[in-house]
């Protein structure tokens, strides 16, 4: 399969760990940068990603293979497909779809090749990944941040951005 045309950065931890927080912190702080950010989160149980009994569910329960939102500001599309998509491909269909500089995903724990993991300590003081397939580890366990990797704490969003940026989108 050939690479992804963007850089792709994967968020993982437990659940409850602050990893859609820490997201939200990534993505205002790349765009405040002037960068383009695309976001997926991948669900692990299938389950429907758009609101039961709204109008485009409701379509793809009659049988539409794709629904589509229009707004004024907003265009969103739901497909339905065979099989979930690698994390390359998803990085394909956001820059197919917009001029994207970065794909930031929650989750792909076991398919990333750049991952950073969140590890907060009331809700575990283990990661779920070992070292050597981190690229940095987010966290508030004292003990942690002796790590072989970039350790940032749970506020640092700013700081991971730019490392993220000097080391995956050299010249912004």
């Amino acid at each position: 399969m050939t690479p992804a045309p963007i850089p792709v950065v994967a968020v993982v931890g437990k659940s409850g760990a602050g990893k859609t927080t820490l997201l939200e912190g990534l993505i205002a702080a790349l765009t405040a940068r002037g960068l383009r950010v695309a976001t997926v989160r991948n669900h692990v149980h299938e389950q429907d990603i758009d609101a039961p009994g709204k109008d485009t569910w409701r379509y793809a329960r009659a049988g539409a293979a794709v629904t589509m939102v229009n707004a004024p500001n907003r265009l969103g599309m739901v497909r339905i497909v065979d099989r979930p998509r690698s994390l390359d491909e998803l990085a394909e269909l956001a820059v197919a779809h917009a001029e994207i500089d970065i794909l930031l995903a929650e989750g792909f724990r076991n398919t990333a090749p750049v991952r950073v993991e969140v590890v907060r300590a009331e809700r575990s003081v283990e990661p779920l990944c070992a070292p050597g397939e981190l690229f940095a580890l987010v966290t508030d366990v004292d003990v942690l941040r002796r790590w072989p990797v970039p350790v940032f704490g749970l506020d640092q969003a700013a700081a991971l951005a730019d490392l993220i940026a000097e080391r995956f989108l050299p010249g912004e």
